[in-house]
């Protein structure tokens, strides 16, 4: 059998890095999400390049699927193995290869998580901004075209990989981009790589482009009367350019989530999370302005700091809320959605999300990036009823084709995967027949994390 043949041939490049255990094929074929565990058949750790290239090379010979696997935090199914194979986990590949002060870059292998890499930059004075909220591996981060926190001010990961070596599917390897800021040179084969899932290949290096830590940080909170007071706040502050670093967005249902998870005395009412980053002056300006835009939508006070230990607990509760919903149902599963519109229209996509959640019997805490347009429903379903589930996938996608009737998208941030396949063909028309054929042209036998992202796969 072929992937006995591939496993045999793996065995003896990598020795004991190569595992067959069933707790470890279990762990490389679970979702954070509601998906049901797919493992794959082995799992590989290589540590450098061109163990990853003879990974590929010997998949490739034997055709056996090939799935890259970072710190496993997806929620739209990327790393599962549909059709078996060979899961390539880059734990091990987890170094920070050059750091680049003068011009502000950094080279570092895709195991390293976006955690891991600020506290090697931390006497630098430069930092990486993205921040989807996990402590997730730049490899996948790169992979899915990774966004959060602070995508409003520094953007998602598209604006951040500068360049890429990437192992292709038949063993090729090739490097995308230049440490250059621009480049008119051909096709943009960096940005073709960013977000796309694996399927066209395993990244193995990435050069990244850094930013100067502020010399200031201020972070606030605030309460809204109702959803349509707070989301239009946002778009005021959005127009008025005043230069958020972070607006977040939690309803009423995941305040008492917060409250019940981390101790805390939210009011059971809409919220908005912010920060600014600058200098103590400007930060300072910022939060009154942005004060006075709260108190005319009947906001609460704004309570804003600019000391370390409350930021960090406010963006600590913020980046648990996942972990904080799932809690409010005790044994429950989420559904997660990410639809993401123009901020025109975020008010009205916000309303109808609710109205359509209060309808479903089904509870769905929303909380989300608020200051691109982009918010979560955790749809909390019994993983024993499976009634529950599908009520939750209609809805899911019922938000989803608002979100393209209004001129949005599926998905912000989380990726396709195989979870939002069914809303490619209208969001993207032709264009996903395209993306199909970029696939067959690079990897004709379908090996590359088969089932995601593309038509027929």
């Amino acid at each position: 059998m072929p992937i006995a043949q591939a496993i045999d041939d793996l065995t003896t490049l990598l020795g004991e890095r190569v595992s067959l255990s069933k707790p470890d094929l279990e762990a490389h074929g679970a979702s954070e999400s509601y998906f049901p565990n797919t493992p794959p058949q082995a799992v590989t750790y290589p540590r450098t390049s061109e163990e990853v290239r003879r990974i590929v090379e010997i998949c490739a010979r034997e055709s056996v699927p090939v799935i890259g696997w970072g710190a496993g935090t997806s929620l739209e199914g990327h790393g599962q193995a549909l059709q078996g194979g060979v899961s390539v986990d880059f734990r091990l590949m987890n170094k920070v290869l050059e750091i680049r002060p003068a011009d502000m870059d950094v080279t570092v292998q895709p195991g390293v998580t976006r955690e891991a890499l600020n506290e090697e930059l931390r006497a630098t004075g430069l930092f990486f901004p993205v921040d989807p909220g996990a402590n997730a591996s730049l490899g996948g981060m790169t992979m899915t075209r990774a966004s959060g926190t602070t995508t409003v001010r520094y953007g998602s990961m598209r604006d951040n990989v500068l360049g890429m070596e990437v192992v292709l599917a038949d063993g090729r390897m090739i490097r995308t981009g230049t440490r250059a800021r621009k480049s008119a040179a051909g096709y943009d084969l960096t940005a073709l790589m960013v977000g796309s899932e694996g399927t066209l290949g395993l990244a193995t290096e990435l050069t990244l482009r850094l930013h100067g830590v502020p010399e200031a940080i201020s972070a606030g909170i605030c309460a809204f009367p109702d959803m349509g007071a707070a989301t239009a706040c946002v778009m005021e502050t959005i127009q008025m350019g005043i230069p958020m670093a972070r607006i977040e967005f939690a309803c009423g249902q995941t305040a008492r989530a917060f409250n019940a998870y981390a101790g805390t005395d939210m009011a059971e009412a809409p919220h908005l999370m912010v920060e600014f980053h600058g200098s103590p002056e400007s930060t300072a300006q910022d939060a009154e302005r942005f004060a006075e835009i709260v108190a005319d939508h009947g906001g609460s006070a704004f309570r804003w700091s600019g000391r370390e230990e409350e930021r960090r607990a406010l963006w600590s509760m913020r980046h648990n809320g996942y972990y904080a919903i799932l809690a409010s149902r005790p044994g429950a599963r989420g559904v997660v959605t990410d639809i993401c519109v123009p901020i025109s229209r975020l008010a009205e996509a916000v309303e109808a999300t609710q109205a359509d959640i209060a309808t479903s019997g089904i509870p769905g805490p929303i909380l989300g990036h608020v200051g691109d347009g982009n918010f979560h429903a955790i749809l909390l379903v019994d993983p024993d009823q499976p009634a529950e589930q599908q009520t939750a996938k209609d809805l899911a996608a019922r938000m989803a084709k608002r979100a393209l009737q209004l001129g949005g998208t599926c998905t912000g941030e989380h990726g396709v995967g195989y979870g939002k396949l069914p809303f490619m063909a209208a969001e993207h028309g032709q264009g996903w027949q395209v993306m199909g054929a970029i696939k067959r042209a690079l990897d004709p036998q379908n090996i590359m994390n088969p089932g995601k992202l593309v038509p027929g796969n």
